[in-house]
Parts: C-alpha cells; sequence; structure tokens
C-alpha cells in the first residue's frame, strides 16, 4: 500500500510507517485549526458590535445568522407548557433517565470542603461556593441538543449556582427547541434566552440592557462559538470560560477482532455532527480497515446526514499502524475529546492513555452513550486540549476559598519560619507583618 490512498468515501487513508514528521503533524491537524484564523476577525467584529450596541446588535446577528427577529429573546411560561404538552413521553421519559444517571455521576465526584491544622494554633480550609451568575450555551444549528443542556445543567445544579441564564438558538418560527426547553426545566432552569452563535456569548460575556453578564461562560459550539469563548476569555471586561471546546472528534484503535460495522458507526456518528467534526481510525490490520471502509459506505446510504458526514471524512483520516503501542502514542499526540479502544483487551491498554476527554472501553461502549446517558459529561477538551484539561464537572461551577485561621500560639508556631522566608526575599513589610505579632504573643 502507498503511504497516501484516497479511499472511505473521501477519508484519508495512510501507512503511519512510511510518513516523515511534517506529514504527520499535518495528518493530525484539526480542520478547526486551519480554519480559525479566517474566522477571528468576523468574531471580533460581532463581539465589539454587541459590546456597543447590545439588544440590537444582538437582534440584528439573529436575524442574519439564524434566519428570525426576535422582538422579545426569553422564552416564556407559555413556550415552556406548549413544550411540556407536545413532547412525546418517551422523549420526556429518556431525558429523566438520562438527568438522574448524569446526576448520580457527577454527585459521587463532587469536591468537598477540608479543614486542616497545620501547626498548633493554626487552622487551614478550604470552601466551596458555587459561581454566582452563570452562562450556558446549547447549540442547536443543525441539530438541537437537549443533552447539552442536561451537561451543563445538571452540574450547575448540584454547584448550586443562584443565577443560571441558559442561550440556545431560535427555529425558524422563532421558538426555542421543546426538547432543549425541558431538559432545561428539569435541571432547574427557567432562564432561557433564544440566541446563537457568537452574539450569544458576546451578549452573555458582555451584558446587554435585557441580558444579564455572567461570570462564566459554558458549553461547546462551531468555531465562531468557540473562537468567541477564547476572544472574551482573553478579554479583561469579559468572562470565564470552561474550556476550548469546538467541533466533535473522536480517534478509534480497532485491532483484529473489532466489529466492523460498530467501528464504522462510532465514526458517523462523530462525523455527522458538522462538516468540521473530525474522525480518526488507527488500526495495526488492514483486513480492518478494509472492512470498516466497506460498512462506512453501507450506512452512509441510510443516514439523513450522510452529506454533513462526508464532508467531515473529507478531512479525517484511516491510519495502519505497525501495532496497537504505536497507536497509542499517536492517540497521546493527537489527544482526542473522544477515544473508542475497540481491542480485545481494553482495559490493559487504559493505563497507557496520557490525553484524552473521556475514554470507551471495548466493543460494547459507542461513544453515542457519552454523549447521552452513561453519567460521564459530553462537554470535553477538544483540538487537543486534552493535553492539560479535563471535561466539565461540579467544580467547574464552583470557587474554593483558602481560610487561615491564627491564633497566639499559632503565630509563636509558624511565625519565626515566615520571617526568616521574608529576610530572604527582601521583603521587608512582610517581614514586619509578622515580627510585630511575634513580640506582642511573647508580652501576652
Amino acid at each position: 500500500m502507498s503511504a497516501l490512498v484516497s479511499t472511505f468515501d473521501g477519508m484519508r487513508r495512510v501507512d503511519w510507517d512510511r510518513l516523515d514528521d511534517a506529514t504527520r503533524s499535518q495528518l493530525l491537524r484539526r480542520p478547526a485549526q486551519i480554519t480559525s484564523a479566517s474566522t477571528a476577525n468576523s468574531v471580533a467584529a460581532i463581539l465589539s458590535e454587541v459590546r456597543e450596541n447590545g439588544d440590537a446588535a444582538v437582534r440584528a446577528f439573529g436575524a442574519r445568522f439564524d434566519g428570525v427577529e426576535l422582538d422579545d429573546f426569553a422564552v416564556g411560561e407559555d413556550e415552556f407548557r406548549i413544550a411540556f404538552d407536545t413532547l412525546p413521553e418517551p422523549l420526556k421519559q429518556a431525558i429523566d433517565e438520562a438527568a438522574e444517571r448524569i446526576a448520580s455521576f457527577h454527585r459521587a465526584g463532587m469536591s468537598e470542603a477540608y479543614t486542616v491544622d497545620t501547626a498548633p494554633g493554626v487552622r487551614c480550609e478550604r470552601v466551596l461556593r458555587p459561581i454566582q451568575r452563570v452562562g450556558l450555551y446549547v447549540p442547536a444549528g443543525s441539530a438541537p441538543l437537549p443533552s447539552t443542556a442536561l451537561m451543563l445543567g445538571v452540574p450547575a445544579r448540584l454547584a448550586g449556582c443562584p443565577e443560571v441564564v441558559l442561550c440556545t438558538p431560535p427555529r425558524r418560527d422563532g421558538s426555542a427547541d421543546p426538547a432543549v426547553l425541558y431538559a432545561a426545566s428539569r435541571c432547574g432552569i427557567t432562564r432561557v434566552l433564544k440566541i446563537g452563535g457568537a452574539q450569544a456569548i458576546a451578549a452573555l460575556a458582555y451584558g446587554t440592557a435585557t441580558i444579564p453578564r455572567c461570570d462564566k461562560l459554558f458549553g461547546p459550539g462551531n468555531a465562531y462559538v468557540t473562537e468567541a469563548k477564547r476572544q472574551v476569555a482573553m478579554d479583561v471586561d469579559g468572562a470565564a470560560i470552561d474550556m476550548p471546546a469546538g467541533p466533535s472528534e473522536v480517534l478509534v484503535i480497532a485491532d483484529a477482532g473489532a466489529n466492523p460495522a460498530f467501528v464504522a458507526a462510532d465514526l458517523l456518528s462523530q462525523a455527522e455532527h458538522g462538516p468540521d467534526s473530525q474522525v480518526i481510525l488507527i488500526s495495526d490490520t488492514t483486513a480492518l480497515l478494509d472492512a470498516v471502509a466497506e460498512q462506512i459506505e453501507v450506512q452512509l446510504e441510510a443516514l439523513p446526514r450522510a452529506d454533513i458526514a462526508r464532508r467531515a471524512l473529507q478531512s479525517s483520516s484511516a491510519i495502519q499502524v505497525a501495532s496497537l503501542a504505536d497507536a497509542m502514542a499517536i492517540s497521546n499526540r493527537y489527544a482526542p475529546e473522544h477515544l473508542i479502544l475497540a481491542v480485545r483487551d481494553a482495559r490493559a491498554l487504559l493505563p497507557r492513555v496520557q490525553a484524552a476527554g473521556s475514554v470507551f472501553l471495548g466493543d460494547w461502549a459507542p461513544e453515542a452513550l457519552g454523549d447521552y446517558c452513561s453519567g460521564t459529561n459530553h462537554v470535553l477538551p477538544t483540538s487537543g486540549a486534552a493535553r492539560f484539561s479535563g471535561g466539565l464537572n461540579v467544580a467547574s461551577f464552583q470557587v474554593a476559598i483558602t481560610v487561615q485561621e491564627v491564633q497566639p500560639r499559632g503565630i509563636e508556631a509558624i511565625g519565626p519560619c515566615a520571617v526568616e522566608l521574608a529576610r530572604a526575599e527582601g521583603l521587608d513589610a512582610h517581614l514586619q507583618a509578622v515580627a510585630l505579632r511575634l513580640q506582642q504573643a511573647a508580652a501576652a
């Protein structure tokens, strides 16, 4: 096989061992990274316009990008009621079940306050406080995502955030997606605004006459939303963000025993998210790569979103490697949002995973379960951010504050240590602040 073969309905197929390092790096480059420079100026203009003209700018961008101009962005009680009445019962039950599992998983991993006496008379504590006002972004561009409302809303509720504002793009008739509204309500969220794209991020970060300014923003989105989050996070007048969360991506490592139909379905489940999504398949078996290629062709024929998936496949790759060890090395270099280990002893490979947003072990753990209802969060680092960042959790919605309480005997116990360090650093005021108390405690 040559180093590069065009197959998989446009998906690149390569032999890793025949590529030089520069070609390897280019192969693992995300589409969003290639196009991000071209979106930066457009996003900056949107942010500036919203900061200057507030609701009027948000309304104008909504008409331009969403095809609907709204007098009022807020979802009212009547719209919530209609959503509840019209949503099919099986979908309501699915949302309820997913919410319970998500809550169960996230509740088990919540951080706790603690107190430690580090010396006699010196008590140090860490207390947790919810972020006071958070903004949640739930995409609905090519498909509504009620699951994202759960992934953001459940940990926000567990953290106890007093004010939660959720933005989601309106449909063409000016309404919000009923499933998103039901999921939001299931999380106790009553303030939902029908705003999408970079203008929603701008409104949540800077505030307008009708939209409250938020302390921290959460949620995934397309390249424009991701770039908007990056820019407001760098602005001293902007808002903090959860993580760089852009277009979806999955990396599947499959051995000879993997089910080709399962693997193809997992690849396509991410490819259908959007044309800027990326999927990567790595295998040490040529026959498996061939079988997956056939399955992709078969399954594409039945997918309503096949055109979107095909566009994503054009920026995706199937990689032949000599061993699973090589596959793991490539995965850690790529740092995927989702990593599926479709191998015979998947758990044995888990210790080798150094960088991944979420890992799915074995043939029976499709990434789609993590998207919806296994319990883990699907808001995960993309674009290689899994090298230094993890997925969303309750702590993301909290602030950890440290506390020190010192008694006279405490200053006597640790004050001399502080004096010596202050003297070494040449900070005389620091030294004096401790020395005065040492003198007073000794005189008592």
